[in-house]
């Protein structure tokens, strides 16, 4: 249809541990649903919401890890959960 718009498509970003702060007050559960432009990519997202690199430690799409070179060209799409943890000390 000319001059018809994309819909953003909707995704849903978790974050665990201290990387829930990054997170807007209003979120339930540690995620948010995120309206985003088709071809949003991880790193985007990650960008967007100011995570610190440092902390940006293991980043799932679906349940599948994505690994550091991969996220500036992984695009999200309708549907996906992105989840990100940061590193995790034991003791």
């Amino acid at each position: 249809m000319p001059g018809a718009v994309d819909a953003p498509m909707r995704v849903t970003l978790k974050l665990f541990a201290t990387l829930g702060d990054y997170l807007p007050a209003d979120a339930r559960f540690n995620q948010v649903e995120l309206d985003l432009e088709a071809g949003t990519t991880v790193q985007a997202v990650i960008e967007r919401h100011n995570l610190p690199p440092k902390l940006v430690h293991l980043v799932l799409v679906n349940g599948h890890f994505v690994p550091p070179q991969e996220r500036s060209g992984r695009a999200l799409a309708e549907g996906d959960v992105l989840a990100i943890w940061p590193p995790i000390a034991g003791g």
